[in-house]
């Protein structure tokens, strides 16, 4: 039995008539499915405050041994935006010149998307998720980290949602590789970069692809 247990403190259940569960299980589908993820972005800028309340509900997730192995670098600074525009579309170039498989390729077609990516530029927050493979301590020794790809994606399952519920919109970004994010932002060598999170408003008239998501039968099964 371990001698470092968490204090134990009244768990904040508020329990809802079936009713009303129901009701607000319809209404937040109603409500996410109004989410999309964007390419357009408007210049106009966003509160700094918001985000910061978006990332705080992030940092709410579950982690293996409540360990949070991430870290949320927020760039608004044009010229460091524009450095993490220019860098990611040299990876882009690349992948779409030759460093992607043609199926993978032909997948992306009807996305119609290119090397080109000026959302980084353009939007008021990039939001670049690191995963922290293992901590250090103050003595500098390394903490191992446990489900940690596991983890970050549920925080940033949360920020995209949270992002969404603020009246945002926001594009998931993965230019592959993205080690050059480290040295841009200056993250130790601890932390792999995950995904670039744009956030912002929508540009005026931007369209969204029209998709289908699988159905209810096709992505679940009840025993």
């Amino acid at each position: 039995m371990t001698d470092h247990l968490y204090r134990q403190v009244p768990l904040e259940f508020i329990e809802l008539p079936p009713s009303k569960m129901q009701q607000r299980a319809d209404e937040f589908l109603e409500f996410m499915k109004r989410r999309r993820s964007i390419r357009a972005f408007s210049d106009r800028p966003v509160d700094r405050k918001v985000i910061e309340q978006c990332l705080r509900t992030a940092g709410r997730a579950p982690s293996g041994a409540n360990q949070q192995p991430w870290k949320f670098v927020v760039v608004s600074d044009p010229e460091l935006k524009r450095t993490i525009r220019l860098a990611a579309e040299e990876e882009e170039r690349e992948f779409y010149s030759g460093g992607a498989s043609e199926e993978w390729l032909d997948a992306l077609k009807p996305l119609a998307t290119n090397a080109e990516k000026p959302f980084l530029e353009y939007a008021p927050y990039l939001i670049v998720i690191f995963s922290e493979n293992y901590g250090i301590d103050e003595a500098g020794k390394k903490i191992k980290h446990y489900y940690v790809r596991d983890s970050v994606g549920i925080a940033t399952g949360m920020l995209i949602t949270a992002i969404h519920n603020a009246g945002l919109a926001s594009l998931t970004h993965t230019p592959s590789p993205m080690r050059f994010l480290n040295q841009i932002l200056d993250r130790p060598k601890n932390e792999t970069p995950t995904m670039i999170l744009v956030v912002g408003y929508p540009e005026a008239g931007v369209g969204v692809p029209d998709i289908e998501k699988k159905s209810l039968d096709e992505i679940a099964v009840f025993k």
